[in-house]
């Protein structure tokens, strides 16, 4: 239960690890900042670049995404290869995955886009 606190599941607006990190609560190694959104580095990388992205604005997932988020996730989607690039895997190429919900295999109930590279990645993902 303490994990499902911690990590913001089961209630829509809950305080997750990463608004404790927007807010420099909690240290994160940070790889972009912007008053929009932030990216950096997963503490548990599952490639040599492993880099999380977050808007700054609280959306739970994917799944509640609306008409109103355009302009913030279409910011979001130009940092990507920005960052892409500051990370040396734009050219070699690298992915962006962003899970929903339990079944997509999100644990952090705050909208979070992971980009992997750094490493030829294989498919199926999962």
């Amino acid at each position: 239960m303490f994990r499902e606190i911690l990590l913001g599941m089961n209630a829509p607006n809950t305080d997750t690890i990463f608004s404790k990190i927007i807010r420099k609560e909690i240290p994160a190694r940070i790889a972009f900042e912007d008053e929009h959104c932030l990216a950096f580095h997963d503490i548990s990388p599952q490639a040599p670049v492993h880099v999380l992205l977050i808007p700054k604005r609280p959306i739970r997932s994917m799944a509640e995404i609306t008409a109103s988020d355009s302009a913030l996730l279409g910011h979001m989607m130009s940092v990507i290869p920005k960052l892409a690039e500051q990370l040396g895997i734009k050219e070699t190429g690298f992915r962006v995955v962003a899970n929903t919900n339990s079944d997509g295999g999100q644990t952090v109930y705050h909208l979070h886009f992971h980009i992997l590279g750094g490493r030829t990645l294989g498919w199926p993902p999962g």
